[in-house]
């Protein structure tokens, strides 16, 4: 061989291994969008302990409202079900979960704040719920928010959440906060009287009652506007096709559906889909 040939060879060897390198790149990343959303694999962090949002079964399935928003989000973005895989996400780890890149989403009745955004971007919201309480049903002390003031009530919330933090801000000097890692171990400490009432969302504890009807029920009205959003990495451009996915969802009837499905079984009032921004 030539040297002139030998070099236009090694010139194109080294043109294709660019060219499979930026490939690559993009396929690893998603960085266009076509990499994880073109029938390959889609991470999604999911609650695991919520009835009727996000629960995980006695055979290892899951089940729930959040769940089939998830699902129906993947197969928008061309993941078939082989691809899609859950990870359950703590209220405390989601932010730094998708930081890390060990999510590509997160669908876990995740409210849309202010300070989140600073770290991860929203596609919705998908879904508007409020804060709430759950009770014994033979506390009749505790009617609402307002009951809080009355005595140095013992309240439980999720570390990480929300309702975590607005306790701490409006309620401190009134009731003594717990904060636990799961709701199931808040549920498990108001059935066993180690506290006297869990905070978190509406739809989140109706599921809980529903579940011990003859002992839990929520009380009082909602004290927050909760909007829950599907979180992704900062800059991700699978934002605006996330988004497109939560319109068609809802457009095609198929949000009702699931909603009346997961939520309505508890008796929660289903409100109206929300309008997907962005």
């Amino acid at each position: 061989m030539s040297r002139l040939a030998r070099a236009s060879a090694l010139a194109c060897a080294a043109v294709c291994a660019t060219v499979a390198l930026v490939a690559c790149s993009v396929d690893v990343g998603g960085v266009l969008g076509v990499g994880v959303g073109a029938g390959r694999t889609l991470r999604v962090g999911v609650k695991m302990d919520q009835p009727g949002l996000g629960l995980r079964a006695a055979d290892g399935s899951l089940h729930g409202f959040d769940i089939d928003v998830a699902r129906y989000v993947a197969a928008e973005l061309g993941v078939d079900a082989s691809g899609l895989s859950f990870v359950e996400a703590r209220p405390s780890d989601r932010e730094d979960m998708l930081q890390r890149g060990e999510v590509d989403l997160v669908v876990a009745t995740y409210s849309i704040t202010p300070a989140r955004s600073e770290r991860v971007d929203f596609a919705g919201p998908y879904f508007v719920a409020g804060q709430s309480l759950l009770v014994r049903l033979k506390n009749s002390d505790i009617t609402g928010p307002e009951s809080l003031d009355h005595r140095d009530w013992r309240l439980c919330a999720v570390r990480g959440t929300t309702g975590a933090a607005r306790i701490k801000d409006d309620f401190a000097g009134q009731v003594s906060l717990r904060e636990y890692a799961s709701y199931q171990e808040c549920v498990r400490a108001l059935r066993l009287g180690e506290v006297d009432a869990v905070t978190s969302d509406d739809v989140i504890l109706a599921g809980y009652a529903a579940q011990q009807p003859e002992e839990l029920e929520v009380a009082g009205r909602p004290f927050s506007v909760e909007r829950y959003g599907i979180g992704l990495r900062k800059g991700d451009p699978r934002r605006a096709k996330v988004n497109a996915a939560l319109r068609r969802m809802i457009d095609d009837g198929s949000w009702q559906a699931s909603a009346r499905e997961h939520l309505g079984r508890s008796g929660y009032h289903i409100p109206p889909p929300p309008t997907v921004e962005g």
